[in-house]
């Protein structure tokens, strides 16, 4: 697939399983402290070619006030446009304190805020933002369909909710190892075998633009427009 998000074939995930082993908020905030310090180190690399897609995406659109869900230790702070508004969110205590750290040390004057709080109950009114940005998150929340609807409630009309993620192979040696995976999913702090039915309705499949990133295609780029 090139570098132009695809119109998604909806058909291809109907009926895809849904996580089997649910996370809830105290187990997620346990697994974030004990990867806060090693985190940059043990996904940053895997995860940057999909980082940086969806922060380049972000900078091409239109809009200027972005949210980032799920900011985590920052490490997408460095690459936004300066002429975009950051305002970052996370769970984790541990994670922001490294995003604030690295605010200061790389002076990001374009991050507005980092804040503690609950992706899926935020403080934020309604139409707070042009983009709202969810990199590495959907498949980690307690909830993934009230994920998206809090950031569709946070985002503009006329702009754009993005996630950046793994879904679940449809069949194949992945899909058994995703499976094999699941019942880690506590431990790891995320799902394995995590599916896109289980955050898009079917309705938001059918109008989906997807793009599948490096390395191997493991991760997918998703634009909802709002």
């Amino acid at each position: 697939m090139n570098q132009t998000l695809q119109k998604n074939n909806p058909s291809a995930n109907a009926g895809r399983f849904v996580p089997v082993a649910a996370l809830d908020q105290a187990s997620i905030v346990e697994a974030y402290r004990r990867w806060a310090g090693i985190y940059d180190t043990a996904f940053g690399g895997v995860s940057s070619k999909g980082r940086l897609r969806a922060v380049s995406l972000v900078n091409r659109l239109q809009g200027t006030d972005v949210l980032e869900v799920g900011v985590g230790t920052g490490l997408a702070l460095p690459h936004y446009d300066r002429g975009k508004r950051i305002t970052g969110i996370d769970l984790s205590k541990e994670m922001l304190r490294k995003a604030r750290e690295r605010t200061r040390k790389d002076e990001l004057t374009h991050v507005q805020a980092l804040h503690e709080m609950d992706a899926e109950a935020t403080d934020f009114e309604d139409g707070s933002f042009d983009i709202a940005v969810a990199m590495f998150v959907a498949s980690v929340v307690p909830n993934p369909r009230r994920l998206l609807a809090e950031m569709r409630r946070l985002v503009r009309p006329g702009g754009n909710i993005l996630l950046i993620n793994h879904f679940a192979a449809a069949k194949g040696p992945r899909w058994w190892v995703e499976r094999a995976l699941a019942p880690a999913s506590r431990a790891l702090g995320w799902h394995p075998d995590f599916a896109m039915d289980a955050i898009f309705s079917a309705e938001d499949l059918a109008r989906i633009e997807t793009e599948e990133v490096p390395p191997f295609g493991i991760f997918t780029l998703v634009r909802l427009r709002v």
